[in-house]
């Protein structure tokens, strides 16, 4: 059987799974698993049996290795060095296993894909023409070299940045930071574009970030689900991730007459077949909901007055810290028109900024204060607003208040938890000499004015200034220069000023929009080309490790990233020092070693490579149930030991920080509209729009296979009444314009999303004339998006933009 035989070809692909999707109306398991079948699609010659004999396939290990989280279990099958399909995790009971979504079974369209960088390239057009010409790995590796050493002669190690980049998760994939550590280190980044916000201001309250309650703990003894802008189903697919979870949980709470209420613009993926309610919102107003909750419980007498006194900081004037005290700043004072603002945050306050009736809000209010164990969570969505730092502590406001936290079935209002245990270690990065780091999102400010920032008007970490430019990005794997950063068009013009950034390096398999801006661009080997060894990502409820070898060879000049850097390390003289006399595959033995030597439980080396996967159950968790249990022998990491409502710390930066007009740090939670928040619509942008994560799509990565764009299209969504006062019918071709930039797109009319909003998925293929009109054809919502960071986080409210939609 030749291989041609034994796969489905790109055509019968799409012609099978298209004529399946239109009789079924929906995406079946077929159109993703892709293993061969006997009989054959249109136009296609049947498999005729050879009548020889055929070696039998191999069976090689790997995980889906992007920034879902899930990192679910892969099972190539290979034949003569070549994958031919993939299934998934079908090892141990079937309530354990790591089976992947339907969007992470097309990885071998990517791994096999005719757009895979093959060969070293370097530009010849000018930056982000996407114009490059082959040259040989050693002048690759010879020109990084040289850039590096004279960037760091001439201005410095703070001059070389890491950008964010997320495309790949394994323990060896990514050694950047061992090699640039041993040549002097590299300007540090801080927080990351999914949670900027809540992980910057979160410690101000809580003592730390991320840090919620586990799906299976609420499985198990909540009665009431509450999210804010949380959609597993979408943003953490896969049966290693969370929307296994919340499928088990689904069912927990229908069985004991529980509930769950969603609180989203549209109704999402999640909603639209699980939870018991909807309850659609304006987005950018969840703090104003949440207000308008709290004021309710005050004047109803439901807050737990005894819990707040003993375990927070500046719920009311009695536990203010002395240096507020006698100045109306308590939480209590803001929400019953006491404090800073003097209005009452009553639900008739709240109800014209959130679009929820003042009844439906007293209505949700009671629901709450009446479950036995509210399990309030929120997504990342929230805290992606340009008022995200008041947002995300808004909500955690609600356990709160009610004394419902620390307790079975409780969350304190964080996103679900993430068991993130890692039974095995990862390659040692050492040492970074830079202590100095800049808010992920405030690298393009440091490319183009590195040297005016400060740590009191640009949240830098560890030193008081920046004191040069960034002169080199190194890029792996990423998205971020452009694609996934705000404000695309002004982003381009910073980028393509080579006075500016004078180098970028981009390692990538497939031509990002991103990689369009290197000066050298890598051919990356993908995980599933070589060794490979990788934990269970964010999952809450199983501990694992899968070891991978390789399913096929990596085609044209594509190498590992250790191979290469190591041969950047020995133009510095440091390749024994990076390399420590092991090769990549030997790292990997090592570091399994390492971690199964320590938890003396694990299999051994030898019945790793036989099995592959390793897996075991985690116990649900409670967040923070041993300080709710002895808040004296459990203090959080406050400087109070105890949650601050009121933080001292906060209330210092909002005098001491040099902020914009108009941006204000607020010591305790509150709503504001932020930029280009609530009331910020004009007659020439009148709708408000919002990203959300798309099913097709990690982020960007998947964002370039057609059979998923066919499947799951790029669409605005767009309410009935917005869209019939502008003659805009379903499937029609739009143009979307904000203060920054224009996109087309095509209209999805329907009910699921709020009047006066519209939403696009993030993430979709920037593809626009950049020496031209820069229309974004592609649909890329960053081309929308205006660039201003936050006043706490400095950080990416890129979910606030004002827009205009017509037809194209």
């Amino acid at each position: 059987m030749t291989e041609t035989q034994s796969t489905l070809s790109r055509r019968t692909f799409v012609k099978g799974s298209l004529a399946g999707l239109a009789a079924t109306g929906a995406a079946g398991t077929a159109l993703f698993g892709c293993a061969p079948q006997s009989g054959t699609g249109a136009g296609e010659e049947p498999m005729a049996a050879t009548g020889e004999e055929t070696a039998p396939d191999e069976i090689h290990w790997s995980q889906c290795n992007v920034n879902c989280g899930g990192n679910c279990v892969f099972q190539w099958h290979s034949r003569d060095g070549k994958v031919l399909y993939m299934e998934t995790d079908n090892t141990g009971d079937t309530d354990l296993q790591a089976r992947a979504c339907l969007r992470g079974r097309s990885m071998r369209r990517w791994l096999n894909s005719p757009d895979r960088l093959l060969y070293p390239m370097k530009r010849v057009g000018k930056r982000g023409e996407g114009k490059f010409e082959q040259i040989t790995w050693d002048e690759a590796i010879d020109t990084i070299a040289s850039e590096l050493k004279r960037v760091i002669d001439t201005y410095g190690n703070e001059a070389i940045y890491v950008n964010y980049a997320t495309g790949m998760y394994s323990k060896t994939g990514n050694p950047t930071a061992r090699l640039l550590n041993l040549l002097g280190g590299y300007l540090n980044r801080s927080y990351d574009y999914s949670a900027h916000m809540i992980e910057a201001v979160a410690p101000y309250m809580y003592g730390t970030s991320l840090d919620g309650s586990s799906l299976t703990e609420a499985t198990e003894h909540s009665d009431l689900i509450v999210m804010f802008g949380n959609s597993p189903a979408e943003t953490r697919m896969g049966g290693a991730n969370a929307s296994w979870d919340f499928a088990r949980l689904r069912e927990a709470i229908q069985n004991r007459g529980g509930k769950i209420i969603s609180i989203d613009p549209r109704m999402n993926e999640t909603v639209s077949g699980h939870p018991d309610e909807w309850l659609p919102i304006r987005p950018g107003t969840d703090a104003a909901l949440c207000a308008a909750i709290a004021h309710e419980w005050i004047v109803e007498g439901k807050v737990d007055k005894e819990s707040l006194d003993t375990y927070c900081l500046g719920y009311d004037e009695d536990t203010m810290p002395e240096s507020a005290k006698g100045q109306n700043k308590s939480y209590k004072d803001y929400i019953m028109g006491t404090g800073w603002d003097m209005v009452e945050k009553t639900p008739e306050w709240a109800a014209p900024i959130t679009q929820i009736p003042a009844s439906s809000i007293r209505e949700l209010a009671n629901t709450i204060a009446a479950a036995k164990a509210p399990f309030i969570t929120q997504g990342w969505g929230p805290q992606r607003h340009t008022n995200g730092e008041d947002a995300c502590r808004s909500i955690y406001m609600l356990p709160l208040l009610l004394g419902k936290w620390g307790l079975p079935g409780t969350n304190n209002g964080e996103r679900e938890s993430m068991a993130l245990t890692s039974l095995v270690p990862g390659l040692p990065a050492g040492e970074n000499p830079v202590t100095l780091s800049i808010p992920a999102y405030q690298w393009v400010n440091a490319v183009d004015h590195g040297h005016t920032m400060t740590a009191t008007n640009s949240g830098l970490v560890g030193g008081d200034e920046l004191g040069t430019d960034i002169k080199f990005i190194w890029n792996y794997a990423g998205n971020c220069l452009t694609n996934q950063h705000g404000d695309i068009n002004m982003t381009h013009e910073i980028l393509v000023d080579e006075s500016k950034c004078e180098f970028i390096l981009v390692w990538d398999t497939v031509m990002t929009d991103s990689a369009k801006y290197a000066d050298i661009l890598l051919p990356d080997a993908m995980r599933s080309e070589q060794m490979n060894l990788q934990t269970q990502g964010y999952t809450e409820w199983y501990s694992g490790v899968v070891l991978g070898t390789p399913a096929q060879e990596a085609p044209g000049e594509c190498r590992s990233s250790y191979d290469v850097m190591a041969d950047i390390a020995d133009k510095f003289g440091v390749r024994d020092a990076f390399t420590e006399g092991r090769t990549h595959d030997e790292w990997v033995k090592f570091l399994y070693e390492q971690g199964a030597e320590e938890d003396g439980s694990m299999p051994t080396w030898e019945e790793m490579l036989e099995q592959g996967v390793y897996k075991r159950p985690v116990e649900p968790y409670i967040a923070f149930e041993a300080f709710r249990n002895d808040p004296s022998a459990n203090p959080l990491g406050t400087p109070s030991g105890k949650i601050e409502i009121f933080s001292e710390a906060l209330d210092e930066m909002s005098r001491t920080w040099d902020l914009e007009e108009g941006e204000v740090i607020y010591p305790i939670p509150v709503f504001q509209a932020g930029f280009h928040g609530y009331g910020s619509v004009t007659e020439e942008f009148p709708l408000y729009c919002c990203g959300f994560h798309h099913k097709s799509r990690t982020h960007s990565s998947f964002g370039f296979i057609p059979e998923l764009e066919a499947v799951a299209r790029q669409q605005l969504w767009v309410n009935p009444a917005d869209a019939e006062s502008r003659s805009i019918e379903d499937g029609d071709l739009i143009a979307v314009t904000s203060p920054v930039g224009e996109i087309r797109i095509e209209a999805k009319v329907t009910p699921r999303v709020i009047p006066g909003t519209v939403m696009i998925p993030q993430g979709a293929w920037h593809k626009a004339n950049m020496n031209g009109d820069k229309v974004d054809e592609g649909g890329c919502v960053n081309t929308l998006t205006q660039y201003k960071p936050t006043p706490m986080a400095k950080g990416n409210g890129t979910h606030s933009m004002i827009v205009q939609i017509a037809k194209a």
